[in-house]
């Protein structure tokens, strides 16, 4: 069992922890482009105005208290009945069940109180322990995006996971 798995909305004061997470050379499939932890703390800052415009919704993933990874999903734009969720864990927590909870999580949240009836998840196509963490959750492959992630200097193809609200 993964402890008590809970999400609350990211803080600036989550700024150095993060940058820790992602600066994890195994985090192969993450766009990130943040340098410095005053770097993160910037871009942390833009989630009040990202959430007033109804635009991304960002939130920490806390494992028994601790942050251990970030969720969030993005809404998108002429399509706002469509969401778009990202998420990362600690390395330290992989295999624990923590992803999944806080997928459920993040999907009651948008589901309810976005009122979306479509949530996607692009995965880089070598990602296995995501597409996992997608199929255990009820999310259903619907195709390929060939080239659709640049990370780290290397363009990856995506599987486009969804789940609908019926």
């Amino acid at each position: 069992m993964p402890g008590e798995v809970t999400i609350r909305p990211q803080r600036v004061s989550d700024a150095k922890r993060f940058f820790e997470i992602v600066g994890n050379p195994n985090f192969t499939y993450i766009p990130v482009s943040i340098k410095t932890v005053e770097e993160e703390k910037k871009f942390l800052r833009l989630n009040r105005e990202k959430r007033r415009k109804r635009i991304e919704y960002n939130f920490s993933i806390l494992r028994d208290g601790t942050l251990v990874g970030a969720i969030g999903v993005r809404l998108h734009s002429g399509y706002p009945y469509v969401g778009e969720i990202g998420y990362f864990v600690d390395e330290a927590h992989w295999g624990r069940g923590i992803a999944p909870r806080a997928l459920k999580l993040i999907e009651s949240f948008a589901f309810q109180k976005l009122n979306v009836v479509r949530l996607e998840i692009l995965i880089a196509t070598p990602n296995a322990r995501s597409a996992t963490v997608a199929v255990k959750c009820g999310y259903m492959m619907e195709g390929r995006l060939r080239r659709r992630l640049f990370a780290k200097g290397i363009f990856y193809d995506c599987y486009l996971y969804a789940k609908v609200l019926e």
